[in-house]
Parts: structure tokens; C-alpha cells; sequence
């Protein structure tokens, strides 16, 4: 027989029948939680004897399908597939009905073989979210019938069925016999790798901080993939913030695969705004030429994108155009046969994430490794807030059809009015929510009905009101809800997460182990208590492969960059770096804490030291801009790059040797000082009993400790740090500095 291959009947069902085009014209569809809602208003009418959410499974020759049919009356003999909609269901493309359909037919077989049935009636009942009214279409179906259908799909399916299975044991033969791929490790990169393992081991959470330069992408990536086969690894997701992270995790994986001659499947899932070929057509078969047929030519572009290597962005175009399909659902396909996934943190931490939703579906058993884990709160605090601004209200009136402006009137009314500039109010109001909640649904309705018909400026609100009434049904003490005034008359309503914990619990859970590592997750309490992580998440300090006499860490403290003293910090600011500069000539970085900070110091040097090459970040650079600013920091060059701290070149970077030897660092980090920051620091005191540690000290300290790593690459740097303020003196400050720099006052000038 084989090995067994378990498939859920809604993968089995979408590989099997879906076809025709892809549509996203019938949507919105409803949320999860209108879903789960709409389940349970439909169950509950149902009379005494209804069985609910009944565990079903079956084998086909080596093929095991399990799943849950919605609910099933004995009395009647009637099994429900329960889906819910908005608007006009004749408006449903007929390929959405195929499948349903589908689904009911195999959940129907698996009853009769179940209790042993001659045949069964079944009914899709499609539950109106906003009008609670059932439309039901029913059919009986003999037991042969539905055995004949059954066995049609899994013979459909067990050809790859059998093709998954043999690589999953090929991949896992290969796995567990797999060496580092490497003659050695790093100093500290074996520390790390049993760490990660070991947590993949135990199936528990690792928060791992470790220095740059160790190899931390293999370091992380080669032993979840060897912790695989023993535990019943499905996938690993490896999820980094910026793009170069992702490019290091696709070049590991490669040299996995190659080193090691491991048949790996490594998949990156791009942005769509990246993907997309046909940016200004609608995602349907009338208007985009890679959405018509797109499920009817679906098999033989997945066939192909399999024979790739890596299937990165470019490869992804490249199959998805030779075979007429959207390179973009090409990937969210691929990601269900992909054993390594790259992505954006969003693909498995936010609302909507993809990937914890196929793993949720699937019953996966996954390992998630987030890179450059101290963007982890910020990041994550994004996903869970949202913001609706009356500007935006307004131009939404201004382009909505007539019959929607009362409902946005609506909204106006129930709009919250404050007297000053920035306030927080202790509850979102019951009316706005209301009055939101019924713009969505009017909205949705029509969009139900004329899917095209939505100008920008409505589309962006509706988009704004929806998120908000997402977040306000689970708001809570982990966030704020906020009015600030934008301009005379002009407001702001934002709920604004402060401790994203309750929203990403369920992910940690999910996940069979979770690896965030950083050369920054110092305090480890910060990181577990904001984030959420379980009680058992081990921490792992890895020792620094670098020693004290490679970097000369200077504090000068007789200079300080607080906001009220920076006037005069200019000059002698720009003559250390001057000093520096005459001393060793060489590539330096220099950090300050905004834009107009960076503009008054660089102006001041330009015009006392104008003979010493110098190049400046501005704001909103293109990425073409970025490169030309890196690409000035040569081995043979000479000068000073002025960045901002925390931006696109604190982090993330690599210029090893020559092309960096210094950086000076004028500014602790912090946060800015302001309303908003203050509010947060008063919530995470009454949480965490840490509110100025957690809101301001802890953010701003990772940050210099970044942009400072910049400097330190490999073990044969040397190189300059200036810590310019008198703050970096200070022990609280100190002690949250790296254990292997030996930090020592500033030479006198």
C-alpha cells in the first residue's frame, strides 16, 4: 500500500474541483467571526438531535481524508454544508457552487460509510450575514452515488497524493541523515543550532539573542529542518521584516539543498502589490487575462513551479506567465506543497495571515523562525491597530452613490468631538461602532451587487471602517482608543494596540515550536511579556564571537543631543567626527535621532569641514536611492554617511571590512517624548510595572545597539563606536549594552 497520506476534504475538495476562473467579485466574503457567528445562529435553529461540527474520516487505498461536516439532523437523515455570504447569491460564480457542492457530496459519503447508510439527503444552506435569512439547495444522493463520487476525486488526487509522500520520505531520509553544510561552525552558531533544535525538540518557544555575524540564518534554519522528520515537521516558515533578510534565508536554503543534496521545496510569498502583472485590472477572468481559466490551467503551472529550484518571486513570474496564471495565487498555492516558506511576518502573525490560516486548516505541525525578532513589537502593535481619519470621511461622501451617503452621515454624527489636541477615551462608543458596522454592510451589499463600482476615496474608508470594527470587537486593556485633532476641524480616531500578547497567543500556540532571534532581544522579559509568549519560552544568550579589542566603544559624555540642548551640540559634534575622521580616514556611519537633527549637524560639518566627502539618508528614499547611499561605502573609499537611527541603514546592512570602519551614535533612541508615547507608557506601567523601561529605554537602547553592529561584521574587523550623550554613562543604560564591548570615556578633544 504504501504510506498513508492524510488530506483534509477541503484540500482534497480544492484540488480536485475547483475550476473555471478566479473571481474575487463575491466578496467581501464575511470574517472569520461573522463565519463562526453565522454557523452558530444556523445550528441553533435546528431542533433537538442535531449534531454539530461531526468528525468524519475515510481511506482510499493509501489515502486518509478527515474533516468535520457543519452539522447532520439524524431525524431527517440530512447532512448541512454550511457557508455564509453577503448580498446576491445568484450572483455567486458558479465554480464556488461546484465546490461547495463537492465538499457536501464527500462529507455526505463519509456519513453513509460512517453509520452505514443506503444514501443521505444534503443540503447547502448559504446563511445572508446581513439580512440572517438561509437559502437552501438540497439533493438526495444513494451511498453508491456518493462512493462513486468519492472515489473519482481521490483517484483525481492519489497520483499526487503519492508523488507528496514520496517526497516527504525522500525529504525526510535526506533530513535525517543531513550534515551542516559548512566544513565548521562559527564560534557561537552551534550554541545557537542546539538551541533551536532543541526547542523543536521539546515543541516549545526560543527567544535567542545572538550577535551579527555568526550565521545566524543557517544557524536557525539548518536544525529546524534536521528537528523534521523526528517530530512530524511539516513545513518550517522562516519570516524576516525587510527584504534583505528574506534574500539570506533563500540563499541558505540553497545551500542546504545543495550541500547537503536535500529535495527541498523553498518558497517566497512577495507582497501582492509586487506580484501583481495586471496591476490595473480586477482580480476576475472579464478582467484580467491571468485570472480567466485560472483553475482549469492551475495543474500544469503547479506541476512546473515544482521543478524549480527555489521558487523565489522571479521564478514564480516566470511559470506563471508561461502558463497564463497569476504569479501571486501561483505562490498561495505553492505555499501547500512547499516544505520551507519565506516571507513577511505578516504571512503568519497578522489578521488575515495566510499561512496560519492553511496551517489552522490543515493541522500542520510547523516550525516559525522570525528574524530580526526586536521589530517583532512594532510590527505587531501595526497589525493590530487601525485608524479612521474625518478627512477621509468626508472624501468618501464626497465619491459615495447617494444611497450611501445617510449611512456616512451617520458615522459624522456619531463621531466623537474632544476640546484638545490628543485625547483617550476609556470605551470606543457604542454608536460609532453601530453606525460603522451598518456602513460596512451597506457597503458590502453593494459591492455584493456592483462589484466595480467603488471609487478610491470610499474604497479606503470602507477598507479603514472595517479593520476598526474588527479591532473594537476584541478591545480590551491591551490597547488604547485615542482622538487626536488633525488641523481647525479636522479629527483622528485610532485604536491603537499598546501590547499585541492577546492577539498573537493563538499563533504561538498553533505553531509546534517558534525561534525569534535577534542581535537585540535584551531584556528577555520585554519581548515575552509584550508579545505573549508561553511560560516555558526558553531564552539563550549566544556568546559573542567577537572580542573587546576588535571594537573601541567611547562614551562622550560631556555632550548632550536632548532636544532642548541640540543647538548647541552641533559644533562640537561635528568636530569629534572631524577628529575621528583626521585620526583614521576611512567609511563611518553617523546616527542621529530625526531628519532636522541629521540637517543641522550636516549642514554644520559641510561648512566647518568641507574637504571631507560626506552623503546624506533623506526621506521617503526610492530603493534605488538606498543602494546608491551603500553603494558610496566602498573598500577604497573615504567619508561620512549621515543616517537616522532605527532607519533603513540601522539595521540590515553589511559592510564588512574597509567599507565601515566607525559610527558615531548621537542619540539614545528613545522614543519621542509626546502625548501619545506617555499615554503608552501609563498602560505598560499598569501591565508591567515598567512603563518608562518598556515605552522608552528598552526600543531606543536596541536601536543603537543595531546601527553600532553595523560596524563589527566578521572576526577581522576593527573598528570605532562614539556613543555621543551623557546618558550612555549611566548603569541603567550600560548594562543593556553588549557583554563583549568595553566601553570607555571618550579620548579628551
Amino acid at each position: 500500500m504504501g504510506v498513508t497520506y492524510t488530506v483534509s476534504v477541503r484540500a482534497l475538495c480544492e484540488f480536485t474541483a475547483k475550476q473555471g476562473n478566479l473571481d474575487l467579485r463575491f466578496t467581501p466574503s464575511p470574517t472569520a467571526q461573522e463565519g463562526i457567528a453565522g454557523h452558530q445562529v444556523v445550528t441553533s435553529r435546528r431542533g433537538p438531535g442535531y449534531q454539530r461540527e461531526v468528525s468524519l474520516s475515510c481511506d482510499h487505498g493509501r489515502l486518509h481524508v478527515r474533516g468535520r461536516a457543519d452539522g447532520y439532523d439524524p431525524g431527517q437523515n440530512l447532512l448541512e454544508e454550511i457557508k455564509t455570504h453577503r448580498g446576491d447569491l445568484s450572483r455567486m460564480p458558479d465554480n464556488h457552487r461546484h465546490l461547495h457542492w463537492a465538499q457536501a457530496r464527500v462529507y455526505g459519503h463519509l456519513m453513509c460509510r460512517q453509520l452505514g447508510l443506503g444514501g443521505i439527503a444534503l443540503a447547502l444552506v448559504y446563511f445572508d450575514i446581513a439580512t440572517q435569512a438561509e437559502t437552501v439547495l438540497r439533493e438526495e444522493r444513494t451511498a453508491a452515488e456518493l462512493e462513486a463520487m468519492f472515489e473519482a476525486q481521490c483517484d483525481r488526487f492519489i497520483a499526487w497524493a503519492g508523488q507528496e509522500a514520496a517526497h516527504r520520505a525522500a525529504r525526510d531520509q535526506a533530513l535525517a541523515a543531513m550534515q551542516f553544510p559548512y566544513p565548521a561552525f562559527r564560534p557561537g552558531q552551534r550554541q545557537l543550532a542546539q538551541a533551536v533544535y532543541q526547542a523543536n525538540a521539546s515543541g516549545r518557544c526560543l527567544l535567542a539573542q545572538a550577535p551579527t555575524g555568526i550565521g545566524k540564518t543557517v544557524g536557525t534554519l539548518f536544525p529546524a529542518l534536521k528537528a523534521a522528520p523526528l517530530h512530524g515537521l511539516d513545513k518550517v516558515f522562516y519570516l524576516a521584516a525587510k527584504t534583505p533578510g528574506r534574500r539570506l534565508a533563500l540563499d541558505a536554503a540553497q545551500v542546504i539543498r545543495k550541500q547537503c543534496v536535500i529535495p527541498l521545496r523553498v518558497l517566497e510569498l512577495a507582497a501582492r502589490d509586487k506580484a501583481c502583472e495586471h496591476p490595473d485590472k480586477a482580480c476576475h477572468g472579464e478582467s484580467c487575462p491571468l485570472a480567466k481559466g485560472f483553475y482549469d490551467r492551475l495543474p500544469a503551472a503547479r506541476e512546473a513551479a515544482l521543478a524549480e529550484e527555489t521558487l523565489d518571486r522571479e521564478a514564480l513570474q516566470r511559470v506563471g506567465l508561461a502558463h497564463e496564471v497569476c504569479p501571486y495565487y501561483l505562490g498561495s498555492e505553492m505555499a501547500k506543497w512547499s516544505d520551507v516558506v519565506v516571507g513577511d511576518y505578516n504571512y503568519y502573525f497578522d489578521h488575515g495571515a495566510m499561512l496560519y490560516g492553511l496551517t489552522l486548516a490543515n493541522q500542520w505541525r510547523v516550525s516559525v523562525l522570525a528574524d530580526e525578532a526586536h521589530n517583532m513589537v512594532s510590527r505587531a502593535r501595526s497589525m493590530y491597530s487601525g485608524q479612521l481619519a474625518k478627512a477621509a470621511l468626508r472624501a468618501a461622501r464626497a465619491a459615495a452613490p447617494a444611497h450611501l451617503r445617510k449611512a456616512l452621515d451617520r458615522v459624522s454624527r456619531a463621531w466623537p468631538r474632544v476640546e484638545r489636541e490628543y485625547a483617550v477615551l476609556e470605551a470606543i462608543p457604542e454608536k460609532l461602532v453601530s453606525e460603522l458596522q451598518g456602513l460596512v454592510s451597506a457597503v458590502t451589499d453593494m459591492l455584493a451587487e456592483h462589484p466595480e463600482q467603488l471609487d478610491p476615496a470610499l474604497q479606503r474608508f470602507y477598507f479603514d471602517a472595517m479593520l476598526f470594527v474588527r479591532l473594537s470587537e476584541q478591545f480590551g486593556a491591551h490597547s488604547l482608543f485615542d482622538v487626536s485633532m488633525q488641523g481647525a476641524r479636522d479629527s483622528a480616531l485610532c485604536i491603537r494596540n499598546v501590547v499585541p500578547a492577546p492577539w498573537l497567543q493563538p499563533r504561538f500556540a498553533l505553531a509546534h515550536s517558534t525561534t525569534l532571534f535577534s542581535a537585540t532581544l535584551s531584556p528577555w522579559n520585554y519581548f515575552t511579556d509584550a508579545l505573549g509568549m508561553p511560560k516555558d519560552t526558553a531564552w539563550i544568550d549566544v556568546e559573542s564571537p567577537f572580542s573587546a579589542e576588535q571594537l573601541s566603544v567611547h562614551v562622550v559624555r560631556q555632550i548632550s543631543t536632548r532636544y532642548q540642548h541640540r543647538a548647541r551640540s552641533l559644533g562640537p559634534v561635528a568636530r569629534l567626527m572631524a577628529q575621528q575622521y583626521e585620526a583614521t580616514p576611512g567609511n563611518y556611519l553617523a546616527f542621529f535621532s530625526s531628519f532636522e537633527y541629521l540637517e543641522q549637524v550636516a549642514d554644520a560639518f559641510a561648512a566647518q569641514y568641507p574637504d571631507v566627502p560626506a552623503w546624506r539618508q533623506s526621506r521617503s528614499m526610492s530603493e534605488g536611492e538606498r543602494d546608491a547611499f551603500l553603494a558610496r561605502f566602498t573598500h577604497d573609499g573615504r567619508g561620512i554617511g549621515f543616517a537616522v537611527l532605527g532607519g533603513s541603514f540601522g539595521e540590515g546592512i553589511d559592510l564588512p571590512g574597509a567599507r565601515l570602519i566607525g559610527a558615531f551614535i548621537a542619540t539614545l533612541g528613545l522614543p519621542q517624548f509626546n502625548p501619545v508615547n506617555e499615554q503608552m507608557r501609563e498602560r505598560m506601567e499598569a501591565m508591567f510595572g515598567a512603563g518608562y523601561d518598556y515605552t522608552y529605554l528598552y526600543p531606543g537602547i536596541q536601536k543603537v545597539v543595531q546601527a553600532a553592529g553595523r560596524v563589527i561584521r566578521t572576526q577581522s574587523d576593527r573598528g570605532v563606536v562614539y556613543l555621543i550623550d551623557d546618558r550612555f554613562g549611566q548603569a541603567q543604560v550600560r548594562e543593556l549594552l553588549p557583554l563583549w564591548w568595553d566601553v570607555s570615556p571618550a579620548p579628551a578633544s
